[in-house]
């Protein structure tokens, strides 16, 4: 689908803004380097994250072509890279550079999982390396959850807290209870994993929890640190209501035996990429044998800027996906 050997269509940020700014472009065809791979992108997932970068708050180079995940065919290889090959279904994390909104990105070999023999269409493989690669770095190498422990997860019914509640299940969690915005998102969260789904204004009477993961922030994070049970655990990994951030006193956490850690998949994959890749590999796995389930929704790319409008408005249930190249499964 690329329009020759050196450029491109992808959507660009040529600018900061709102989702009006996003301009499909041709920009140049990237090249792997050493340690790399290039993938012919097929579906790429959207996410609140490039929203960020379309607004400015994250400080990225423009214009700039977003896009953290995406599943395609490898295009080309990189000096050094072994176990893959040129034409071999993947599903890839682009989150440390972007570049997923694009017809061909690059990105780090180990941030690569291969999709032979799962089964998985490339719309469903699309969403999984930023969520449900999250879901189990945040419970068991942050959180360090353990068989029988409560968790509470804010935003339950959106792409990342979609997998959280269900990821807690395959790792022995007890008690899982998702919060949600709307009395809409109630039924949508039920079918993901939880126990519970209560709207997040009723969270005061919903007892104590030994983990609360929070994407929304604010009041949300207030309440979701006032519900840690002794010796529980709050991680705090995005701030999807924009409020202002919430301080959170040393001594507040020495008194109460409370732990406070934050988690963010760019940063984590920059410097731990083989560990990210693994996680990615084990989501695979858990998609392609039922055990994880995703509700994905396909727009084509040139209607990125809608889907940024409705990540932004909260009205998003699962993951959205946009068409880039060609289509199919694996």
């Amino acid at each position: 689908m690329t329009n020759s050997t050196h450029t491109m269509q992808a959507m660009t940020i040529p600018e900061f803004g709102t989702a009006d700014v996003l301009r499909l472009a041709d920009v140049k065809t990237p090249e792997p380097g050493p340690g790399q791979v290039s993938i012919d992108v097929a579906y790429a997932g959207a996410n609140f994250a490039e929203v960020l970068f379309r607004q400015g708050v994250v400080d990225v180079p423009l214009p700039f072509v977003p896009g953290i995940e995406v599943s395609g065919h490898i295009r080309a290889l990189g000096e050094g890279v072994e176990g893959l090959a040129v034409g071999q279904p993947v599903a890839a994390l682009t989150i440390v550079d972007g570049g997923g909104y694009g017809e061909v990105v690059t990105t780090a070999a180990e941030l690569v999982a291969p999709l032979d023999g799962s089964g998985l269409g490339l719309d469903v493989a699309a969403v999984l390396p930023s969520n449900s690669t999250t879901a189990f770095l945040v419970l068991e190498r942050v959180a360090r959850l353990r068989r029988g422990e409560s968790v509470l997860v804010h935003a339950a019914a959106g792409g990342v807290g979609s997998q959280l509640g269900q990821v807690a299940r395959l790792l022995g969690a007890g008690r899982i209870v998702g919060t949600v915005g709307s009395a809409a998102k109630v039924d949508v969260a039920k079918g993901f994993g939880y126990d519970e789904v209560i709207l997040r204004d009723e969270l005061a009477g919903a007892g104590e929890f030994d983990i609360v993961v929070d994407m929304v922030g604010g009041p949300a994070r207030r309440a979701g640190l006032d519900a840690l049970a002794p010796m529980g655990r709050l991680i705090a990994m995005g701030n999807a209501s924009g409020a202002d951030d919430v301080a959170v006193p040393a001594n507040e956490l020495w008194f109460t035996n409370k732990t406070v850690s934050g988690f963010n998949l760019a940063a984590f994959s920059g410097v731990f990429p083989a560990e990210a890749g693994r996680a990615l590999r084990r989501a695979i796995a858990a998609a392609a044998s039922g055990e994880l389930r995703v509700r994905v929704e396909e727009l084509p790319l040139a209607r990125a800027a809608e889907a940024h409008r409705r990540i932004e408005s909260g009205s998003t249930t699962g993951k959205l996906v946009l068409a880039v190249g060609a289509a199919g499964t694996v």
